[in-house]
């Protein structure tokens, strides 16, 4: 049983950034820099983006210093691991009793530049962003002739089981 209505959107945002990690670490060096028009940027770079914002959420949110660390420049096999761990973090943050109006305070480390959001504004943008960029490297993979894993909340849910699908009987 989960312990939050937000465990299941963060366990699917978590094993769908997985799966397009995954799916990125078959391609090559040269392959991970497809950059398409309207995109973020190149595949790699994009992913190293993902993972660096779920960190930087949650650092802000917990203010637990194992989630400030600088992922931008990682490999891919590392930032799936720090991904893998971003889902326990997700885990321990989100519970019943957690207020969603709280008010969360942001403070760049490179330029002073603040913000105060709600906690449940930051946990939509979180679940926004890895959703838009997840799409972006999709569709790059598609550009180089390959099948983007399936990463929508169905197929977590057969994944994972949550999800039962019968055919009708004939």
């Amino acid at each position: 049983m989960s312990s939050s209505l937000l465990d299941v959107a963060f366990a699917h945002h978590v094993w769908a950034t997985l799966r397009v990690i995954d799916a990125c670490l078959a391609r090559s060096a040269e392959e991970l820099k497809t950059n398409v028009p309207g995109t973020r940027g190149p595949m790699l770079e994009t992913l190293r983006h993902i993972v660096a914002g779920d960190t930087e959420d949650l650092y802000i949110l917990t203010g637990d210093r194992a989630f400030d660390i600088d992922v931008e420049h990682v490999s891919l096999a590392e930032a799936r691991v720090v991904m893998e761990r971003n889902g326990s973090g997700w885990a321990e943050f989100l519970s019943p009793s957690l207020n969603p109006d709280a008010i969360v305070r942001e403070v760049d480390k490179t330029d002073g530049y603040e913000r105060w959001a709600p906690v449940g504004f930051r946990l939509a943008a979180a679940l926004d962003h890895g959703t838009d960029h997840r799409s972006q490297i999709c569709t790059a993979l598609t550009t180089l002739g390959v099948e983007p894993p399936a990463i929508d909340v169905y197929s977590f849910g057969l994944d994972t089981r949550r999800v039962v699908e019968k055919l009708p009987d004939a």
